[in-house]
C-alpha cells in the first residue's frame, strides 16, 4: 500500500475577503510541485464565500467538476440553461466537455455557504456539456459508504464521465468499515470533512487527506464520530 498524507494545515490558502479558499493541491496562486494532483483528481478546493457574493460567469472545457455544499446554499447557472439552487445534501456535477460557462453564486444575502469544489480529468474529451444534481439522504450513509458519483449510469447516484466513484460517510466512533476499491488500477483520497479517523496506521483529524494506491481494499476507524469523502479515481500513469 502506497499512502501520502496532506494535513489540513498544510494546504494551500488565499482569502479574498468575499472568498476563503483552501486548496489541497496547487490552484490559482498556490503552486506546489509535489501537490499537482492525486491520479485523475485535479482540484479538491474548501470554500467559503460570504453573503450575496460568489464566482461571476467562466468558462471550463474538458473538465468533471463536482460540487458538494457542506452547508449554505449555492446559485448555479450556465450555458446549458441551467438555473439551480444547490443546498446542503446535494452534490451536482458538470462536464464541461466541448466548453461551458457558469457562474457559482452564495444563494443567500445573510449566511456563508461552505463546498467543496471538485476538478477530475474526464475519460472522454469534448463531449457534450451536461449537468447533473441530486439530493443524497444523509441516514443512508450512517456506517456505510453512500456513492454520490459513479460512471454507472441508473445506479442512483450522479455520473461522470470518468472511472471514478465518489462517496460519502457518517461513522460513529469506534467503528470500522472496509472500503474495497472498485478498481486495480485506482487510488482512492480520503477526506475528513468532521471528527477523526485512523487508516493503517494513520490518524487523520478534520479536512486531512489521505491518499491511498497499490491496495485493494483499507479499514477506516473512526476514533470519534466522523464524516469523511472517498475519492476512488484512475491512477494511470502514475
Amino acid at each position: 500500500m502506497k499512502k501520502v498524507l496532506h494535513t489540513a494545515s498544510s494546504r494551500g490558502h488565499a482569502n479574498h475577503g468575499w472568498l476563503n479558499s483552501f486548496h489541497t493541491f496547487s490552484f490559482a496562486g498556490y503552486h506546489n510541485p509535489s501537490r499537482v494532483h492525486f491520479g485523475m483528481l485535479r482540484v479538491l478546493n474548501d470554500d467559503v464565500v460570504a453573503p450575496g457574493m460568489g464566482f461571476g460567469t467562466h468558462p471550463h472545457e474538458n473538465m468533471e467538476i463536482v460540487s458538494i455544499p457542506l452547508s449554505g446554499a449555492l446559485h448555479h447557472k450556465d450555458t446549458t440553461g441551467r438555473d439551480e439552487i444547490i443546498r446542503s445534501g446535494d452534490v451536482q456535477i458538470m462536464s464541461a466537455g466541448s466548453g461551458i460557462s457558469h457562474s457559482e453564486m452564495n444563494a443567500s444575502r445573510n449566511e456563508a455557504v461552505n463546498f467543496l469544489q471538485l476538478w477530475i480529468f474526464p475519460k472522454l474529451e469534448n463531449i457534450t456539456p451536461r449537468y447533473e444534481q441530486k439530493t443524497f439522504e444523509k441516514s443512508d450513509r450512517l456506517n456505510k459508504f453512500q456513492t454520490v458519483v459513479s460512471p454507472i449510469e441508473n445506479d442512483g447516484a450522479i455520473f461522470i464521465n470518468q472511472d471514478a466513484f465518489l462517496s460519502l460517510t457518517d461513522i460513529s466512533s469506534a467503528n470500522t468499515l472496509e472500503y474495497k476499491l472498485h478498481s486495480n488500477n485506482a487510488g482512492v483520497y480520503v477526506f475528513v470533512l468532521e471528527g477523526s479517523v485512523t487508516i493503517d496506521g494513520e490518524k487523520l483529524s478534520r479536512r486531512d487527506g489521505l491518499g491511498i494506491s497499490d491496495t485493494v481494499s483499507f479499514n477506516i476507524t473512526a476514533d470519534d464520530d466522523a464524516s469523511l469523502l472517498l475519492i476512488e479515481i484512475p491512477m494511470l500513469g502514475e
